[in-house]
């Protein structure tokens, strides 16, 4: 992949699709393809295939997906298999037909199995059931996976599939209907700060471990790993670091300077108590993490109090 390659980003007014087009203009790369979903439907599988025979492009980043929150999993399960098994099924089909030299597929870390050993290592994979809440999301993900691996093995493409942790960064969804943790913490306590709120509560009882990675790093993985990675495997990207919620609550009190105090509703779900992933893999080819949680959190809120 060299600055003058044709590159399509699916998927680029998302959180990771944002970031890695900002990130490839930066670095010099001159011919990237972008559409919106209103210039493309990828669940469109006509529409899709005539945008690959015309444009033709080298290396595809497939970072488009509808999103999975804990609020709408049960909600929306046939929407996250749908559109999700749609989307990626004729991405990965056409970048076939139209001899795509590399793709690059954004899975989830909610594909391990609910039981499977801590830290997640790859091998772990369908070797056990699923987080029943976010069974849709994970199933499709699998299948995106499987797609890759099979037509690798089919027909000798270079598609690869990446396992990003729980990702934070500027350009995230903070509407508190349907965001995730950082988010929705970032904005809980930008508005307690505000109103002058003596207190904010927060659901559950902040034991929970998570893993966090910033979105600029997962793009760096992505970038490093579409030059120098070219295996069937699936590979896991993250921190490999972990925090409780409730001391991720007191670094978000921090960088916002909230000086109220942090309430726990225990009626609420903990979700899954532990998802730590296992980036030996990823270390031993050279790329490791290089934004601190803390250091994250703080780029985070001074770019993003306009979305607050």
């Amino acid at each position: 992949m060299n600055k003058e390659s044709k590159i399509f980003i699916a998927g680029h007014k998302g959180l990771v699709g944002s970031t890695f087009f900002n990130k490839l203009k930066q670095d010099g790369y001159t011919n990237i393809i972008v559409k919106t979903s209103d210039e493309l439907d990828l669940k469109n599988q006509q529409a899709v295939a005539a945008f690959f025979s015309v444009e033709k492009p080298e290396y595809v980043i497939l970072a488009a997906a509808k999103v999975a929150v804990d609020q709408e999993n049960d909600r929306l399960k046939a929407s996250y298999l749908y559109e999700n098994l749609m989307i990626q099924s004729n991405i990965i089909h056409y970048a076939y037909i139209e001899n795509v030299k590399k793709l690059l597929f954004l899975a989830s870390s909610c594909i391990y199995p609910k039981l499977a050993s801590q830290p997640l290592k790859e091998e772990s994979l369908l070797s056990g059931s699923l987080e029943p809440s976010n069974e849709a999301h994970a199933i499709a993900k699998i299948a995106g996976i499987k797609m890759c691996q099979s037509y690798r093995e089919q027909y000798g493409c270079n598609f690869i599939s990446v396992l990003p942790t729980n990702l934070y960064g500027a350009n995230d969804n903070f509407n508190l209907e349907s965001c995730h943790v950082i988010p929705a913490l970032m904005k809980k306590f930008h508005h307690a700060k505000q109103n002058g709120d003596q207190s904010v509560t927060i659901w559950g009882t902040g034991k929970a471990k998570r893993e966090f990675l910033h979105v600029e790093d997962l793009v760096s993985a992505c970038v490093f790993l579409m030059k120098n990675y070219h295996e069937k495997s699936i590979i896991n990207v993250g921190s490999g670091s972990e925090i409780t919620i409730a001391e991720l609550a007191e670094q978000m009190k921090k960088v916002i300077s909230f000086e109220g105090e942090i309430e726990w509703d225990h009626s609420k779900k903990d979700g899954v108590m532990r998802k730590l992933l296992d980036n030996s893999k990823l270390n031993e080819l050279g790329w490791k993490h290089s934004i601190r949680l803390e250091e994250g959190l703080q780029k985070v809120y001074a770019s993003a109090q306009h979305f607050l």
